[in-house]
Protein backbone atom coordinates (compact mmCIF):
# COMPACT_ATOMS: atom_id res chain seq x y z
CA UNK A 1 0.00 0.00 0.00
CA UNK A 2 1.51 3.15 -1.05
CA UNK A 3 0.93 6.55 0.47
CA UNK A 4 -0.72 9.24 -1.10
CA UNK A 5 -0.17 13.23 -0.06
CA UNK A 6 -3.42 14.98 0.91
CA UNK A 7 -3.15 17.45 -1.58
CA UNK A 8 -5.08 20.88 -0.92
CA UNK A 9 -7.02 21.26 -4.32
CA UNK A 10 -9.34 24.43 -4.18
CA UNK A 11 -11.21 24.45 -7.99
CA UNK A 12 -10.36 27.99 -9.54
CA UNK A 13 -14.14 28.50 -10.63
CA UNK A 14 -15.50 28.14 -7.10
CA UNK A 15 -16.45 31.27 -5.62
CA UNK A 16 -14.42 31.57 -2.22
CA UNK A 17 -15.12 31.29 1.39
CA UNK A 18 -16.48 33.88 3.37
CA UNK A 19 -15.12 35.69 5.84
CA UNK A 20 -15.25 33.38 9.15
CA UNK A 21 -16.73 35.25 12.19
CA UNK A 22 -18.34 32.19 14.32
CA UNK A 23 -14.69 29.79 14.04
CA UNK A 24 -16.30 27.16 17.02
CA UNK A 25 -19.44 26.50 14.10
CA UNK A 26 -17.09 25.73 11.54
CA UNK A 27 -14.10 24.49 12.95
CA UNK A 28 -14.10 21.62 10.89
CA UNK A 29 -14.23 23.91 7.26
CA UNK A 30 -13.26 26.87 8.33
CA UNK A 31 -13.21 30.32 6.30
CA UNK A 32 -10.23 33.07 6.76
CA UNK A 33 -10.19 34.81 9.16
CA UNK A 34 -11.12 38.77 9.10
CA UNK A 35 -7.45 39.44 10.34
CA UNK A 36 -5.81 37.47 7.00
CA UNK A 37 -8.48 39.24 5.08
CA UNK A 38 -8.05 42.96 6.05
CA UNK A 39 -3.88 42.79 6.67
CA UNK A 40 -2.26 46.06 5.74
CA UNK A 41 0.70 45.96 3.27
CA UNK A 42 2.76 48.25 5.87
CA UNK A 43 5.89 46.69 5.21
CA UNK A 44 5.30 45.67 1.84
CA UNK A 45 7.97 45.05 -0.93
CA UNK A 46 6.09 45.86 -3.57
CA UNK A 47 7.00 49.86 -4.12
CA UNK A 48 10.97 49.01 -3.68
CA UNK A 49 9.86 46.72 -6.24
CA UNK A 50 7.77 48.72 -8.78
CA UNK A 51 11.04 51.31 -8.82
CA UNK A 52 14.09 48.61 -8.85
CA UNK A 53 12.41 46.81 -11.75
CA UNK A 54 12.15 49.45 -14.34
CA UNK A 55 15.44 50.95 -13.24
CA UNK A 56 17.65 47.76 -13.91
CA UNK A 57 15.85 46.87 -16.96
CA UNK A 58 16.76 50.34 -17.89
CA UNK A 59 20.23 50.09 -16.67
CA UNK A 60 20.55 46.58 -18.19
CA UNK A 61 19.74 48.21 -21.33
CA UNK A 62 21.89 50.94 -21.19
CA UNK A 63 24.82 47.97 -20.48
CA UNK A 64 23.76 46.02 -23.76
CA UNK A 65 23.53 48.88 -26.27
CA UNK A 66 26.90 50.31 -25.30
CA UNK A 67 28.76 46.36 -24.68
CA UNK A 68 27.27 45.67 -28.20
CA UNK A 69 27.97 48.68 -29.56
CA UNK A 70 31.73 48.41 -28.65
CA UNK A 71 31.84 45.18 -30.11
CA UNK A 72 30.23 45.93 -33.46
Amino acid sequence: MENQELRHTEDPNKPHKPIEHDYAHHQDDPGPSPQAVKEKDINGAAIVLRWLIPLLVIALLIYWFVYKGAHS
